[in-house]
């Protein structure tokens, strides 16, 4: 897959737990951060010379992490842990939920890390820490695959950034559909790049002066309210 990428690529997202599908059955599947997922993303990141990211059931300890990984070209690691567990398909009674909310930061870019349900919870990916481009790495299945496409363009237009969502296609184990439509976002919500309900790989190119000069002619962040973000006991 990576073979077929264009020479001058910078950035890659894979989907959520893109070794083992969703659900609570992928922690068994569990690695640790040293596992050979990690290394072959490492390998990967180094010989194409990109930020590689996706997600992977990582176990430390007594606890199991849906973790998204983020891996520079020199090997260094960055992640964040899911923060709103899908209790409806019982992701909280088998994963740990995350704790913290972080920047990457990439030639320049400032990359906010999420992964799916998070999606739904503007407060948790508001753009209060100065991001550029807000990525999303997801299972989100066809019944609801409207609002995946709605939730990235508001997440887009409030937050005046980039999107990236990244969705799997296919059926699971458990006959779950899962609807595709992985999709670029322009700060302003227009859609820039969307893939239907197809196997394929996209790449666009997005541009840094032009969303600082959107956000200098449209400075509608100043207006946001402060406030602060207290985390309930997982």
């Amino acid at each position: 897959m990576l073979s077929r990428l264009p020479p001058d690529t910078d950035l890659v997202v894979l989907p959520e737990m893109f070794t083992t599908g969703f659900g609570p059955h992928a922690v068994r599947d569990a690695e640790p951060m040293d596992g050979p997922t990690v290394e072959w993303m490492k390998a990967m990141s180094r010989s194409h010379d990109i930020f590689l990211m996706g997600s992977l059931p990582i176990r430390e300890g007594e606890s199991v992490y849906n973790r998204l990984i983020g891996v520079a070209p020199e090997g260094q690691l960055h992640y964040i842990d899911k923060r709103h567990l899908f209790r409806y398909m019982g992701e909280d009674q088998a994963f740990a939920a995350g704790q913290k909310r972080e920047l990457w930061h990439w030639k320049g870019w400032s990359l906010m890390p999420a992964v799916c349900y998070d999606l739904r919870f503007p407060v948790w990916l508001r753009n209060d820490l100065q991001y550029d481009l807000l990525v999303v790495v997801a299972n989100w299945p066809t019944p609801r695959i409207d609002a995946w496409k709605v939730l990235l363009q508001a997440r887009a237009i409030e937050n005046q950034a980039y999107v990236v969502g990244v969705n799997r296609i296919g059926r699971d184990a458990n006959a779950v559909e899962y609807g595709g439509y992985s999709t670029l976002i322009r700060y302003d919500g227009a859609v820039m790049l969307q893939a239907g309900e197809v196997e394929t790989i996209l790449h666009c190119r997005i541009d840094h002066r032009a969303l600082y000069k959107f956000r200098d002619q449209f400075p509608f962040l100043d207006d946001r309210d402060a406030f602060t973000i207290q985390l309930k006991d997982a």
